[in-house]
């Protein structure tokens, strides 16, 4: 079975790990934190978690999961933490970008197997949810699309830890705030499993759409079929099309790119790719021709302008993800015929955002 560290005493976690021995030097405002830096306050979180009656009714797997999320919660507040000219000290971003590096550092470092893995850093990205959630405009939205990317039961096990691992004035009215959020979870019928929506067009359309209930199921139905492409460079996304797309029209930003002469360092050119390539997708799109988009696609932004395209003509979006484990990446980089320079590559992999059932109808993960 997984586990982040055999030995997890905090001793053998320093010396196994750069970014724990690093936690002791971020400090925390006193306010919220009044038990000392991130080290002390990660520490304590750990301990709570173990005292759990819910936490120790988990599986195995599960309990590793939850534990490793916890020690990897608060790992980004070593690059956001600022104090304030007034003395108070703040770490805004540090649960998003928290997420990023807890994928880094379990894919490249670790070698975590893809689901676990996913699971760690989504844990790491909403670890604040249930402190904040009623705090929005539309909470039940914010829930909705925070369940299909985590298990809501556990990010509760986690927020209610994190709570009770620290010394504050605020403590009782935050773990009221979490049973709070546990009952709505459970009044919308996502406590530990995703909101659930009559069709993946309903989804789509709840999520795109302002002013629209979850119950609700559009009259108009997809019109074409689309296959948007994520991957690394070197993860074996040309393999994964020419086996499963063969017969499928195929939008290669690659290709273009050798076409048009233009090279992939060149930034203005790059975008002269990007045109050529949506005005071969809106031909297809307004023929209703299916067709594959075949590039990196990396981060939701990239994903998000492409797929708005497509849900303007009604298609069917399916994005489909491919991943090779992190040493396995770097050989098949080698053999492709544009390498792709190393430190490139590092720099992709920290920019990696996985696509999620919030971005389009369908996605297949091929790892």
């Amino acid at each position: 079975m997984w586990t982040i560290s055999k030995n997890k005493t905090w001793e053998q976690l320093e010396t196994d790990f750069e970014w724990v021995r690093v936690m002791k030097d971020v400090p925390q405002d006193a306010k919220h934190h009044a038990e000392g830096n991130v080290a002390v306050h990660t520490q304590m979180v750990l301990a709570a978690l173990e005292q759990l009656p819910a936490w120790n009714e988990l599986n195995p797997e599960d309990k590793e999961i939850l534990w490793a999320a916890a020690l990897l919660h608060d790992v980004e507040k070593y690059s956001t933490t600022v104090i304030e000219p007034d003395g108070s000290i703040t770490s805004a971003g540090h649960a998003r970008k928290g997420e990023m590096k807890a994928r880094q550092i379990l894919y490249m470092d670790l070698a975590v197997p893809f689901y676990i893995r996913e699971q760690i850093a989504k844990l790491v990205r909403f670890h604040g949810l249930p402190l904040w959630l009623f705090e929005r405009t539309d909470p039940l939205r914010t829930l909705a699309v925070a369940s299909l990317q985590v298990n809501t039961q556990h990010l509760a096990l986690l927020a209610r830890a994190d709570m009770l691992g620290r010394i504050c004035e605020d403590q009782a009215e935050m773990l009221y705030k979490i049973d709070c959020f546990e009952e709505f979870c459970r009044e919308q019928e996502c406590w530990g499993i995703p909101k659930s929506f009559a069709t993946a067009n309903a989804r789509m359309n709840y999520l795109q759409k302002e002013g629209i209930m979850p119950d609700y199921i559009p009259y108009s139905q997809p019109e074409t079929a689309v296959v948007i492409m994520s991957g690394l460079p070197g993860a074996g996304k040309d393999t994964y099309v020419r086996r499963k797309y063969a017969d499928w029209r195929i939008i290669s930003l690659d290709d273009i790119r050798v076409a048009m002469k233009i090279s992939a360092s060149d930034k203005s050119g790059n975008g002269r790719v990007i045109q050529a390539a949506k005005e071969q997708a809106r031909g297809y799109l307004r023929n209703k021709q299916p067709f594959v988009w075949n590039a990196t696609n990396i981060t939701r932004q990239m994903r998000e302008q492409l797929i708005a395209l497509c849900l303007q003509y009604k298609a069917h979006v399916t994005v489909v993800y491919v991943e090779v484990p992190g040493r396995e990446l770097f050989r098949q980089n080698v053999a492709r015929e544009a390498i792709v320079p190393a430190a490139v590559m590092h720099r992709l992999i920290n920019k990696l955002e996985i696509p999620d059932l919030t971005e389009a109808h369908e996605v297949i993960y091929h790892v």
